[in-house]
């Protein structure tokens, strides 16, 4: 009778699986989501653009003090520029309208 008992306790006694195991895949999933987001985030905001060599492009931006910066990528060279409202200021002639959509698109109308 106990040799019988005793497999059944020795069983039971075995140590189970690891449980932090797991954790190690938690954490290699995590890391291809944060890729996967930056990804989607870059390709969403137009900014692979600035990593091709061959292209040009103009962004304006605006900072939460009212300062504006004009980023332009030409090639590999890219130049930032900080305006002021004095900088803006000056003499010229009208070239033409444009409007600002709902969605945030601007479109340029020529007087001609």
């Amino acid at each position: 009778m106990r040799l019988l008992n005793k497999d059944r306790y020795e069983a039971v006694r075995a140590p189970l699986e690891d449980p932090i195991s797991g954790v190690a895949n938690l954490f290699d999933i995590s890391v291809v989501l944060i890729v996967a987001m930056i990804m989607a985030l870059m390709s969403a905001l137009n900014v692979l653009d600035l990593f091709d060599p061959e292209t040009e492009m103009t962004m304006t931006k605006k900072t939460k003090d009212g300062q504006m910066e004009i980023i332009t990528k030409k090639g590999k060279e890219i130049n930032v520029k900080k305006i002021s409202p004095e900088e803006a200021a000056g003499q010229g002639e009208r070239l033409g309208t444009a409007y600002q959509l709902d969605d945030g698109q601007v479109i340029y109308i020529p007087e001609k």
